[in-house]
């Protein structure tokens, strides 16, 4: 399963009128919320398919550091690549499905509003977080039945 991963308000809230606390590597902190939901989708086939703007700031190793000392160990992180294109993130999705297929279990978390305009067939797999929130356990309910539309795919 591929999840496509924004950063900024999905892992990180945005909180304008508060600095991000920053780890020793230099990134912010995930939300514990987050993280705890993230560790509990992701199983041994998933692969984060990083969307924030901050994919190309780092590269995969780094990201995979970033991820551990967050307590996200061990899993496979790939990136949509950097955006030459100057293409806003509902097109840069597109852009991957039309390159690289449709037949691929997917979720997408961000909270990109205008991901809303996705093509059903992508929308459908969305789960919009709120900036300011980020990702909670009340998205396990949407995460879990767009998991239930996949084959031999299973959250606990």
């Amino acid at each position: 399963m591929l999840l496509f991963l924004d950063i900024d308000g999905v892992m990180v809230p945005a909180k304008g009128w508060k600095p991000a606390e920053l780890l020793n590597d230099g990134f912010p902190a995930f939300s514990e919320k987050a993280t705890r939901v993230l560790q509990r989708i992701l199983i041994d086939d998933t692969t984060i398919l990083l969307t924030t703007s901050h994919k190309s700031n780092y590269s995969i190793e780094q990201w995979k550091e970033i991820f551990k000392n967050r307590g996200i160990d061990g899993v496979n992180i790939k990136s949509l690549g950097e955006n030459f294109g100057n293409l806003d993130r509902r097109q840069e999705i597109e852009r991957w499905f039309n390159v690289n297929g449709k037949e691929v279990a997917f979720i997408i978390l961000d909270d990109d509003k205008s991901l809303n305009e996705l093509p059903e067939y992508l929308k459908a797999n969305l789960i919009l977080t709120k900036s300011l929130v980020g990702l909670t356990e009340s998205h396990l309910v949407e995460i879990n039945a767009i998991k239930s539309k996949m084959p031999e795919v299973g959250f606990s």
